[in-house]
């Protein structure tokens, strides 16, 4: 019998999952994409590919009972103990993990609106958990829940006070990220955790955080996951102004306007070519190297606002898609932060090594892969009953 734990990670048309035995490698891993009508499944355990039991994937649930099937079939006597789910919006209620029952179930339906387009589908994964495995116990993780110790200074807007009370504050994203990147300092390099940190998530979605002493001081997301840097197709950071001149000059309401911010911008805008930052690093249109220079001025600006709000800077860690595999990011972003004690050592950039700054530098700059999987997974195991540990 293999006892496990399941993690669940739903967006608008896809479901990536990972299955934890006793360990913190995963048993086995997958992603369905373009559920609906042309949906696909691609699962995998120990670097090969699983032969995927196909079935219905034109919903969430379907495409996780194709999972299941598969595991089962991979996996004989397999028990699930536990499955987790990362959840995007905990609000100001959920600062850490918790054992969703309908109480639960109820609030996250409730903040909806703050996240309309992951919130609901996070929310059908767990109803498809739920159906699958009743009784079993499912917990919520959040993007949110990680930036909740922010000074008041950086989780307010400067509207009435009624509003910040009716919720609408600046929540932060990338928790569960950032909650891993911290943990992995203080367990490889605890000197650095215990000072003062600025981490860049870069991948088609992008944020930075501002850590001290392992825990968030700022962070460039704000009320919703489209503030401050420029994403795959997401605008980061626009003068509101801006939003008003296109409702009262241009006729466009609520829902253009959305589809315009989240879909139509960031990298795709800017180059017209792709949100792919491999695709834009190989192009040689002058439009994609613009798109480039922007999303890196960026960067270094937040950067920079970063470190002022926590008083300095001790490291800058890279992770993500983007702030992981891009040597060219890294040395763009690092080579005008000097006035902070930046520099890299292009070869051991070149290498993605996990330490790229030069041996003199004041400023430690560190590539680390996050893993926001092993921290629901691990979330997951906490809530097993006692002796029910995989």
């Amino acid at each position: 019998m293999t006892r496990a734990v399941l993690t669940l990670n739903a967006g608008s048309s896809s479901l990536k999952v990972a299955l934890f035995g006793d360990s913190d490698a995963p048993l086995a891993t997958g992603h369905a994409d373009r559920i609906g009508p042309e949906g696909t499944l691609r699962l995998s355990a120990a670097g090969k590919a699983l032969p995927v039991a196909m079935g219905d994937l034109t919903s969430h649930a379907g495409a996780l009972d194709s999972v299941l099937a598969t595991f089962r079939e991979a996996f004989p006597g397999l028990d699930m103990a536990a499955i987790g789910h990362r959840v995007v919006h905990g609000g100001v209620t959920f600062t850490g993990p918790v054992v969703v029952d309908d109480a639960v179930l109820a609030e996250l339906d409730r903040l909806s609106p703050l996240a309309p387009l992951h919130q609901p589908h996070n929310l059908a994964g767990i109803h498809a958990a739920m159906q699958a495995f009743p009784g079993v116990p499912q917990v919520a993780c959040f993007d949110t829940a990680f930036h909740r110790a922010h000074p008041w200074v950086n989780d307010t807007f400067a509207l009435p006070r009624r509003f910040y009370d009716m919720g609408v504050r600046r929540y932060g994203f990338h928790g569960l990220s950032y909650d891993y990147i911290a943990g992995e300092l203080a367990r490889t390099a605890p000197h650095l955790a215990a000072g003062r940190v600025i981490v860049a998530h870069l991948g088609n979605g992008a944020s930075a955080c501002a850590m001290l002493g392992g825990r968030a001081v700022a962070s460039t997301m704000g009320f919703s996951a489209l503030d401050g840097l420029p994403m795959g197709t997401r605008s980061g950071q626009i003068d509101p102004g801006v939003l008003l001149y296109l409702m009262t000059e241009h006729g466009m309401d609520a829902a253009a306007i959305s589809d315009l911010l989240y879909k139509q911008s960031g990298l795709l805008g800017l180059s017209g070519l792709s949100n792919d930052m491999r695709t834009l690093e190989a192009s040689t249109a002058p439009e994609a190297a613009q798109a480039i220079d922007y999303f890196v001025f960026r960067i270094q600006r937040e950067i920079g606002g970063l470190a002022a709000a926590l008083g300095g800077i001790d490291a800058v860690v890279f992770c993500g898609g983007i702030g992981e595999n891009s040597r060219l990011i890294r040395a763009r972003v690092c080579e005008r932060l000097g006035w902070m004690g930046i520099e890299i050592d292009h070869a051991a950039n070149a290498a993605n090594a996990p330490v790229i700054s030069s041996a003199m530098a004041r400023t430690t700059v560190m590539v680390l892969p996050t893993n926001e999987e092993l921290v629901i997974a691990r979330a997951a195991r906490a809530a097993i009953p006692t002796g029910g540990q995989p």
